[in-house]
């Protein structure tokens, strides 16, 4: 079959919209029907430095749509089926036995690559391979072919469009607080960086009754965003130095929790600095490998926590539906992150995303529903 996928042929972009081939599934994989998809900093990340034999390619990893074809050793999905894809795992290994897909030993063959974790792809432009395969998905296109366990299976009378981002930055910025950290009601806790991850932790705060919940950005508009979901307080680092403000409004000891979303070692430093004895800071952001971060020993020794998160510590299939109940309560309004864009303006979105004029940047298709939100075409 064809697909329309956005393909990046050189370093910088920009993405060509581009008729391509997809091969039939393998018997453990799907065909899905791109409803909507959304922009990722590790998309972004790709584009600007693709490693040496990573293009063309590709990206996208957060899409949800319609299934419309099934491999025969597909369990539990049937054509016309409604799924949001998230990251890829095998399955097999020890930390995926222990409940711990996040940590697959495969993670990096299997997501970080664009290929398959044998090395193969999917797409085709006429005789030349496409790397199609990025988080096993790569579902910038009109069609994506997944492996089954990429799927989480969601309600037909959800805003489907709405949904891709659950995969991955949502899911990240909310796992982080409701998997990772856990804190009790009336816990303090400081958002270091609220973009769509950051704002994503900013609403499951809220809904495990954190107070204060302490937004740290360098951009007004970020900071105006994070006090309208429910930040009790904000602070433009670039202006007030954030660990000495945030001990001011929590009577000297610090917060109980932090979240670093931007990986830049100045503010993971603050991020555990900001603690009170015993706290957890735990970082999602990313910056490069290595990096590297100076930190006080002795302020660790003396009971704080450091700790790495990938995908939220989420199992996809158990947390989406759990993120999805509490949107359908009001208590996750994720919906308004979101701005959405024609998937033909896919380079328009992300010089959105860049500049900083969107909090989550999701492409649709032509038959997509609005769902009361503005379309840029």
């Amino acid at each position: 079959m064809k697909a329309l996928a956005a393909v990046l042929a050189a370093p910088g972009g920009p993405l060509e919209l581009t008729e391509v081939e997809v091969k039939d599934p393998r018997p453990d994989e799907l065909v899905v029907r791109i409803a909507g998809v959304g922009i990722c900093h590790t998309d972004l990340g790709v584009i600007d430095a693709p490693a040496k034999g990573q293009l063309p390619i590709v990206l996208g990893h957060e899409g949800s749509g319609v299934v419309e074809r099934v491999g025969a050793d597909v369990p539990d999905l049937v054509e016309g089926d409604h799924v949001v894809l998230s990251y890829s795992y095998c399955g097999t290994c020890d930390n995926c036995a222990r409940a711990l897909p996040m940590h697959c030993r495969e993670f990096v063959a299997r997501n970080m690559t664009g290929a398959r974790s044998d090395g193969s792809s999917p797409l085709v432009i006429g005789e030349r391979t496409l790397l199609g395969s990025w988080f096993g998905q790569s579902s910038w296109s009109s069609h994506a072919v997944t492996n089954y366990r990429n799927c989480v299976k969601v309600g037909s009378h959800l805003p489907l469009h709405l949904l891709g981002p659950l995969g991955c930055g949502i899911q990240t910025g909310a796992g982080v607080v409701l998997n990772t950290l856990q804190p009790r009601p009336n816990s303090s806790v400081a958002i270091f960086g609220v973009g769509s991850v950051g704002l994503s932790a900013l609403l499951a705060a809220r809904v495990v009754g954190c107070d204060p919940i302490i937004a740290v950005d360098i951009d007004d508009a970020r900071l105006k965003k994070a006090a309208s979901l429910g930040a009790t307080h904000t602070i433009n680092s670039s202006k007030r130095q954030p660990v000495n403000t945030i001990k001011e409004l929590t009577a000297g000891f610090g917060t109980h929790y932090s979240v670093d979303c931007i990986g830049l070692p100045p503010v993971v430093r603050d991020a555990l600095e900001c603690l009170q004895t015993p706290g957890v800071c735990a970082t999602v952001g990313f910056q490069s490998l290595p990096n590297e971060v100076v930190i006080d020993q002795g302020s660790v020794l003396f009971g704080k926590t450091l700790i790495g998160v990938i995908e939220g510590d989420a199992v996809p299939q158990e947390f989406i539906p759990q993120l999805l109940q509490l949107y359908e309560d009001g208590l996750f309004v994720f919906d308004e992150l979101i701005d959405l864009f024609d998937f033909s303006s896919i380079n328009d979105a992300i010089s959105a995303v860049h500049d900083g004029t969107t909090t989550k940047a999701v492409l649709t298709f032509g038959d997509a529903p609005r769902h009361g939100t503005s379309v840029h075409v």
